[in-house]
């Protein structure tokens, strides 16, 4: 069971159904089309990646360079604004800005997913001018950049364990001593790491012992979404967003 102690970024009852990139499956990944339709399916958690371009601006994107998903190139942090808002994802969607989907979606919370360092500060500004911090949860492969945003932003801010995070966790629920910091609210995992299980019960003991949800990425199967959820994740991140909302219809678990 969770902790009933939560940031309110995880007032939701029941386990959280994220859309991952807006529903990366349709091809059309972090897109204001993509997160629309989303929306338009009853999500209201979204997982999302920033990056900053040179000139400061905060965008929605998960790759370090345009090549991948859009009709442009290069890397968006050697690349001004201009340059970046005129790619198209799959030839169709523009790169949208972070604060048009804080704008466009008021109701939506985003768990966000900090690319770069120079994203963090600008990621932070938005949400205090905002005051968006009940709607944030930022989360980071790097530990050192997620307790620096907390360090700036306070118990305000909901984050998510890094790398070095998880580890110890894995480690306390072997019964190895580690030490966590206090401040995440949540620890964001893979089902397995390098054929290694890394959810299983004695990981979510020890995580709902310390009062942290556990949410697990990417899961797009439904017999692996049924599973997690019989063993009692809080959370599920999909790339197949009509899938997960199914198996969770199924039991009684959307909404």
């Amino acid at each position: 069971m969770t902790s009933p102690i939560r940031h309110p970024y995880l007032d939701h009852p029941g386990p959280i159904a994220f859309a991952h990139r807006g529903g990366a499956a349709d091809g059309l990944e972090n897109t204001l089309r993509q997160f629309r339709r989303a929306v338009a399916a009853g999500y209201r958690y979204i997982e999302t990646d920033v990056h900053a371009t040179r000139d400061g601006k905060l965008v929605a994107f998960h790759d370090a360079t345009l090549d991948r998903v859009t009709d442009g190139a290069g890397r968006i942090a050697d690349l001004p604004w201009e340059n970046v808002r005129h790619a198209r994802v799959a030839g169709e969607e523009r790169v949208p800005l972070f604060e048009e989907l804080l704008e466009t979606f008021p109701e939506v919370r985003w768990n966000i997913d900090v690319k770069a360092e120079p994203a963090l500060e600008p990621l932070l500004e938005l949400i205090g001018r905002h005051d968006a911090w009940d709607r944030i949860c930022v989360g980071s492969f790097s530990e050192a950049r997620v307790v620096r945003a907390q360090r700036l932003a306070g118990p305000r801010l909901a984050t998510s364990y890094g790398t070095r995070g998880v580890l110890g966790l894995r480690l306390r629920s072997w019964g190895v001593p580690a030490a966590l910091r206090r401040s995440a609210v949540a620890a964001q995992v893979p089902e397995t790491q390098s054929g290694i299980r890394v959810v299983d019960r004695r990981f979510l003991r020890a995580a709902h012992a310390r009062g942290l949800q556990v949410h697990v990425w990417t899961v797009n199967d439904p017999d692996r979404m049924h599973r997690l959820l019989d063993l009692g994740v809080d959370g599920i991140m999909t790339d197949h967003i009509d899938t997960l909302r199914k198996v969770m219809e199924d039991r009684g678990a959307w909404g």
